[in-house]
């Protein structure tokens, strides 16, 4: 079974780097934010078929959000919400990736925010989370900074917090179910499966600890749903 998923996997990255340099190429030739988007999800679906994977979704996203806060463990979480949105994400990224050769132009071109965590960086931050909101877009972060590789999530980052705060936005969270036993890049394995997604209630930011217990919540639906697998 192991060489079988490694196989999978194989076949998953051969297809990922040559769609990934199809997508640059493509965001150079185009100009529309909104064909940028729509290309976008055409990708995400594409990957879906080829890893073979399901989407099961548990209740939705409000229309009011304009900031999504997701946990973090796989690639496929960017996957399966680029294709699973209705609305055109900018995601929240480490500065690290808009620096690299490739991504560079496929963080550039559908304008996506890298995080500078100096004094300056967060002035430029909210600057550009402002002009995506008035863009009609809904703004997504990986509150934990990067992936966890355990069952436990991270502690969040102040950066959703000072979003929330700064530009009185709707946060809503978001719980995606191990995504890692799908597509793990680490282990270079692929899956088919069913990736579980859950949709939580509007956060009542008014609370100081609010972040804090938004973590918490998404924890221990995370840990009800694996005894329930």
């Amino acid at each position: 079974m192991k060489i079988y998923q490694r196989f999978k996997a194989l076949i998953f990255w051969i297809e990922f780097i040559f769609s990934i340099i199809f997508l640059c190429i493509a965001f150079l030739l185009i100009q529309s934010q909104d064909k940028i988007w729509k290309l976008r999800k055409s990708w995400a679906k594409l990957q879906k078929y080829i890893i073979n994977y399901k989407i099961q979704t548990q209740g939705t996203l409000n229309s009011k959000t304009n900031l999504l806060l997701i946990n973090h463990q796989s690639l496929l979480d960017i996957v399966a919400l680029e294709d699973l949105c209705p609305k055109n994400i900018s995601w929240i990224a480490k500065k690290e990736l808009g620096e690299l050769p490739v991504f560079k132009t496929l963080i550039k071109k559908p304008k996506i925010i890298c995080i500078d965590r100096s004094p300056k960086g967060l002035v430029k931050l909210l600057k550009e989370a402002k002009e995506r909101l008035k863009e009609n877009r809904i703004l997504a972060i990986f509150p934990e900074g990067t992936r966890s590789k355990t069952q436990k999530l991270l502690k969040f980052k102040i950066g959703a917090k000072i979003l929330s705060e700064k530009l009185n936005l709707n946060v809503q969270p978001v719980v995606i179910v191990d995504s890692a036993k799908i597509l793990d890049t680490q282990r270079f394995s692929a899956n088919s499966g069913i990736l579980k997604i859950i949709f939580l209630d509007l956060v009542d930011t008014s609370k100081e600890d609010w972040l804090e217990q938004t973590r918490k919540k998404m924890q221990e639906i995370l840990d009800k749903e694996r005894l329930q697998a």
